[in-house]
């Protein structure tokens, strides 16, 4: 069985990703605990983290000088509580990752990366430009941050068919319900600790042919 991870969920919104984290960890599917919310600015999300009784707390970026003392500020609350892993869930400030916290970051992006991602890349904005490009599939991408916008090592993939009437609306939809896959069977691979990142590409280790990943996406993880 693998670990409980210990992680700071860092929010800027609703916290729809926070709420769908949690009901995996009560549903017992996401072996983790939440020792920390972290939102970078007064939003909806803070009240839903409240009112369940999390560690939270708020750091409005507009406060600090720059990236480099923001980001200097947000570890040290994730140091002090503790966290193994830092989760991005719809956080819109960019972050200057330590050394102490590479490849500990993890974010969630609403395309299938290296496609439609990138500085303003973020919601409906996505949506709207892989529509406008006439794509076939979408998805979504977990991976490590590196400290620039939707880059560093992927972790896992899932895809989504675009359909000919899609909506900014309905498409987005469609890739929540694949993100709300995907980052927990993501956090499950990484509690294994049975990876390895290589450069950019992270890699299963030969001694995890036990390990098993939800299959309620069409296709398998980008893990291998």
């Amino acid at each position: 069985m693998s670990p409980v991870l210990s992680i700071a969920v860092l929010i800027s919104g609703g916290g729809t990703t926070l709420t769908n984290l949690l009901q995996r960890i009560d549903a017992k599917e996401l072996r983790a605990n939440v020792c920390l919310v972290l939102a970078s600015r007064e939003c909806t999300g803070v009240e839903k983290s409240q009112r369940a009784g999390l560690p939270t707390r708020v750091l409005p970026q507009k406060e600090y000088r720059d990236t480099a003392s923001y980001s200097e500020a947000v570890f040290r609350c994730c140091r002090e509580a503790g966290v193994d892993y830092v989760v991005l869930g719809g956080f819109l400030t960019r972050l200057a990752i330590p050394a102490d916290f590479i490849n500990r970051v993890i974010n969630i992006h609403p395309s299938l990366i290296p496609a439609f991602c990138g500085e303003g890349m973020f919601g409906h904005h996505v949506h709207e430009a892989a529509l406008a490009r006439g794509v076939k599939v979408s998805g979504c991408t977990v991976h490590f941050c590196d400290g620039e916008y939707d880059h560093g090592p992927i972790i896992l993939q899932r895809t989504v068919p675009v359909l000919d009437d899609d909506t900014a609306d309905s498409l987005q939809q469609r890739v929540f319900a694949a993100e709300c896959e995907a980052l927990p069977a993501a956090l499950q691979l990484i509690a294994t600790g049975l990876f390895r990142v290589e450069g950019t590409h992270v890699r299963l280790k030969s001694d995890s042919r036990d390990i098993t990943v939800p299959a309620e996406s069409p296709v398998e993880p980008a893990i291998r």
